[in-house]
C-alpha cells in the first residue's frame, strides 16, 4: 500500500503573464534532475483560435532542489518548435518524457494533428537537447513510432524509462474510436515498447493493464520505477465517455510488476484521490513519480486535465 501525503499545487500557468503561447494548461509533468533544481517539463498552451481550436506546446519550470515550492524559472520560449504544414506535429507536442543520454537529453513526445472523420492523431517524436534540455532538435520530420498493423490508431503518452540494459517505453495505443453525443471520442489501452538502442523499437501491440471499469476503459500516463524489489507502475484511468467536470474523469490506478511483463493490476493500492474541494476535486491524473534525496515524490494533474496546472505529493508510508 503507498500513502501520499499532498504538498499542494506546485504550478498554475494562469500565474505566468508574459507568454502568449503559455496560457492554459500544464499536462503531463516530467522531470530532469539536476544538481540545485528539479526543471519539469509539461505541455501547455495559448488561448483557442477565433475557431475555438488549440494548439499545444512543451515547456518547463525549474523548482528549488531544497524547496519544491519555490519555482525558480519558466521557459522563456517552448523546447520544441511545431512541425511544418502536413507533418505529425503540426499542430502540438504533447507529451514529453526525458532521458539522459550521455551528455544529450533525449525527448520522447507526442505530435499531433488534426483530422476529418476524427478530431485528431498521435505519433511518438524523438528531438534531442545538448544545452542540457533548455531546447531540443528534432531527429527529423517525421516520427519514431507511428500506427502499424498492430498499433492503427493513435500512439502517445511516452514514457521512457532504463532498467537493466535495455530501454523500456510505456506508451498509450488507440484501440478504435466511437460517436457519443455527436463527437468522436477515443479508447486508449497501455502497451510497451522495447529496444537495445533508445532509437529502434520493437513493440507486438498488447496491453498490458486489464480494464476495471468497462471494456471502453481509457488509460494513460504510466509510469514505471524500480522500488523495494518490485516495479511499480502508476497511471490513470477513466470512463470512455461522458467523463468531462463530473465523478466519470480520471483516477490514479497502480500495478506492479516482478518482469516488466506481467503486470498486476490493485487500484486501491495507489494511495491517491481527489481532494474535497479545489483544483483536484474532480480529477487526478498523468501521474508522474521520481527520487529525490532519499524520498519518493508524485507530480499530478487535476481538474480538466491539468486547466490549472499540477501538484506534488511525497511518499510517506509503503507496505507490501
Amino acid at each position: 500500500m503507498f500513502k501520499w501525503k499532498k504538498r499542494g499545487r506546485i504550478f498554475a500557468p494562469q500565474s505566468v503573464s508574459d507568454r502568449d503561447w503559455l496560457k492554459e494548461y500544464a499536462q503531463a509533468p516530467a522531470t530532469l534532475i539536476f544538481d540545485e533544481f528539479i526543471r519539469v517539463y509539461f505541455s501547455c498552451r495559448p488561448y483557442p483560435d477565433a475557431a475555438g481550436q488549440y494548439v499545444s506546446y512543451s515547456a518547463y519550470i525549474d523548482l528549488d532542489r531544497g524547496d519544491l515550492s519555490k519555482i525558480l524559472r519558466v521557459a522563456k520560449n517552448p523546447i520544441l518548435k511545431l512541425g511544418h504544414v502536413g507533418t505529425f506535429d503540426e499542430f502540438g507536442t504533447y507529451p514529453v518524457s526525458v532521458m539522459r543520454n550521455g551528455g544529450d537529453v533525449l525527448a520522447y513526445y507526442g505530435g499531433w494533428t488534426r483530422c476529418e472523420s476524427v478530431p485528431f492523431t498521435v505519433s511518438i517524436g524523438l528531438a534531442v537537447s545538448r544545452d542540457d534540455g533548455i531546447s531540443f532538435e528534432k531527429l527529423g520530420e517525421g516520427p519514431l513510432l507511428t500506427s502499424d498493423i498492430n498499433d492503427p490508431h493513435v500512439l502517445s503518452g511516452p514514457k521512457i524509462r532504463r532498467f537493466g540494459k535495455g530501454w523500456q517505453l510505456w506508451y498509450v495505443a488507440g484501440t478504435k474510436w466511437h460517436r457519443f453525443e455527436g463527437r468522436s471520442e477515443a479508447v486508449y489501452k497501455i502497451r510497451m515498447a522495447t529496444s537495445d538502442d533508445g532509437f529502434n523499437w520493437r513493440r507486438n501491440g498488447v496491453n498490458i493493464i486489464q480494464d476495471k471499469l468497462e471494456s471502453d476503459e481509457c488509460q494513460a500516463s504510466p509510469d514505471v520505477f524500480f522500488y523495494e524489489n518490485r516495479y511499480h507502475m502508476f497511471f490513470c484511468y477513466k470512463y470512455g465517455v461522458n467523463f468531462r467536470s463530473n465523478e466519470r474523469g480520471y483516477r490514479i490506478g497502480y500495478a506492479y510488476s516482478d518482469d516488466l511483463i506481467n503486470w498486476v493490476r490493485e487500484d486501491a493500492r495507489a494511495g491517491l484521490d481527489i481532494s474535497a474541494e479545489g483544483w483536484d476535486s474532480q480529477s487526478v491524473a498523468y501521474p508522474h513519480i521520481f527520487e529525490l534525496d532519499g524520498k519518493i515524490y508524485m507530480l499530478y494533474i487535476g481538474n480538466e486535465v491539468g486547466r490549472y496546472g499540477f501538484g506534488l505529493a511525497e511518499l510517506e508510508e509503503y507496505s507490501r
